[in-house]
């Protein structure tokens, strides 16, 4: 995506202080999707994003940034998402606040692959159960501390995400019983660390993690019920480019499923402004229905505008979107 059309820079002239930076950049995307699953089978899908990021060098030459997010979607109300704050050096650069953790960001594998359609309908992730933890939207913001440190074709990266407790209330009123008012509270902590190694048009990647979430529920004001879920997890991933093919292979395990999961995307430049996708994933939850599979295509309109469509099944649900994208 291109990050800037156009930037306003303040130019500090006084001797000794370093310039200051800050851009606008995103894409708006329309169109309609389709799931035969939903109660709404056919639905218009719209959405729009204004990333705003602000640097700036320090006279050492360490590198400030800092990114907040306006995004508006269909059906919901625009938000303002808390702001993510950067310092890079050298090969190593920190990541704190709203940001992605290591899985999520890309840094040591692609989690997510070749997306088929306007909305990525299908990855090769789809549905897993790892906690991959992006840019979030919730009115309470979970926060991220990530380290990452790159030399040459070789990437090390370590994360941690520490949620505050939240806290919701439900009431029910069982058949023939007294109303009951449920109060729980959720506290959840997650480490990762993942390592990956680029070599000619190739790459590998591995992620480890653990997910511990301890939840308390309190029925009518009564004794408390604490459970406690403490989550093993990993992913390796593959991927590489033959000419005009492209593909990455996705593996991963998670104490939540009983068996492994693992996806496979691809896409093939059938012409200079045209693509078709495929994706493919399986959850390895217990069950039937667990897979995903669908293809795609991008066509290129110049300008950064692009029409894309795709169809495919998820969870034994059949989808389908139609729409164009646009950078700026």
């Amino acid at each position: 995506m291109k990050k800037v059309l156009f930037a306003t820079t303040a130019l500090i002239a006084t001797t000794g202080m370093a310039a200051a930076d800050i851009s606008f950049g995103g894409f708006g995307r329309f169109g309609l999707i389709y799931n035969d699953g939903a109660d709404d089978e056919t639905s218009i899908e719209q959405r729009f994003r204004l990333n705003i990021t602000g640097t700036a060098t320090s006279d050492n030459g360490l590198e400030f940034g800092a990114r907040a997010r306006i995004e508006t979607n269909d059906g919901a109300d625009s938000d303002v998402r808390a702001a993510e704050f950067n310092v890079e050096s050298g090969g190593f650069r920190l990541d704190i606040g709203n940001t992605s953790d290591v899985i999520d960001s890309g840094d040591v594998l692609d989690y997510y692959g070749y997306g088929v359609g306007l909305t990525a309908i299908v990855e090769t992730s789809t549905n897993f159960a790892l906690p991959a933890s992006g840019i979030s939207g919730d009115d309470d913001v979970p926060a991220t501390i990530k380290l990452r440190y790159t030399a040459g074709d070789f990437t090390v990266a370590a994360s941690i995400t520490d949620d505050r407790d939240v806290t919701s209330q439900s009431i029910s009123n069982p058949a023939g019983g007294p109303g009951e008012i449920t109060d729980t509270t959720v506290s959840r902590e997650e480490w990762q660390i993942g390592f990956g190694y680029n070599f000619g048009n190739y790459s590998v990647g591995v992620a480890f993690g653990n997910e511990d979430v301890t939840t308390t529920e309190v029925v009518n004001a009564g004794a408390a019920t604490t459970t406690n879920v403490d989550n093993d997890f990993w992913a390796l991933g593959f991927g590489g480019e033959i000419g005009a093919f492209a593909f990455t292979l996705l593996v991963a395990d998670t104490d939540a499923n009983p068996d492994t999961a693992y996806g496979v995307s691809a896409k093939y430049d059938v012409g200079a402004a045209t693509e078709i996708r495929f994706a493919y994933s399986e959850t390895g939850a217990a069950g039937s229905d667990t897979d995903a599979y669908g293809i795609g295509f991008r066509h290129s309109l110049g300008g950064g505008v692009s029409l894309q469509g795709g169809v495919g099944e998820v969870a034994g649900d059949t989808v389908a979107d139609l729409g164009v994208r646009f950078d700026f």
